[in-house]
């Protein structure tokens, strides 16, 4: 099935690049100028990743983001963010709301094309037709392998892919203090423009996230210069 990509870009010209380079590679590509609009194709069509951009006319991609990421029908929709900022501030702040790769401009159309196929690969790894069952890795944690999903106290937690990954890696191995390159190496495998930072801005959502069920407790402790534990005791 040819794979769906939503692009909010409001530059024509970029847009025109962008969506060349991805239908060249098969993928449908469909174009959003501005936020609003994006939103309405978003709750009108199920797609397979989102390409956004972060200045726009009529509001910011990261508010976007935010809002896809706390829908529970696009909590695991795989995101690139294009921005023409490179600061390391913007990266932050887009890895922190849940995006799964960034590109800063100018970019090569060709490099572009090549992270969403990555994207799209991976998410579907995560997320292919499995028929393994569901695990219940602790009375606390529900983990659906199959579904991806994890349920604390029985209440579904609207986690994106990586943190996905992280928590369920973290679950797996719950008690153990895992380094920072175990996750890495868990939630995100070869993609090398990940680094521990990726990894510190992810815990701390999924510790909001958490916090959001059982407010007075704190699962995920930190061990300096070591890693990161879930205690589910």
């Amino acid at each position: 099935m040819t794979a769906r990509v939503l692009l909010l870009e409001d530059d024509p010209a970029i847009a025109r690049t962008v969506a060349y380079a991805l239908e060249r590679d098969g993928l449908a590509v469909t174009h959003s100028l501005l936020v609003h609009d994006a939103r309405q194709q978003l709750q009108r069509t199920r797609f397979d990743l989102l390409v956004l951009d972060v200045g726009l006319p009529d509001g910011s991609g990261l508010d976007l983001l935010r809002d896809v990421r706390n829908a529970a029908p696009t909590a695991a929709l795989p995101v690139l963010m294009l921005s023409a900022h490179g600061e390391e501030i913007d990266r932050v702040l887009g890895l922190e709301l849940g995006a799964d790769d960034y590109l800063t401009k100018p970019f090569s159309p060709r490099e572009l094309a090549a992270r969403v196929k990555a994207l799209l690969r991976r998410a579907g790894n995560s997320n292919g037709h499995t028929s393994a069952p569901a695990t219940t890795t602790a009375p606390l944690f529900h983990d659906d392998e199959a579904g991806q999903r994890i349920s604390l106290r029985g209440q579904a937690l609207a986690l994106t892919r990586r943190e996905y990954r992280l928590l369920s890696h973290l679950l797996r191995g719950a008690g153990r203090i895992h380094s920072r390159d175990a996750l890495l190496a868990a939630a995100w495998g070869d993609d090398s423009e990940s680094t521990d930072r990726t990894v510190d801005t992810h815990i701390k959502t999924l510790r909001a996230k958490l916090r959001e069920v059982e407010p007075a407790r704190e699962y995920i402790s930190t061990h300096r210069g070591m890693g990161y534990c879930l205690d589910v005791e």
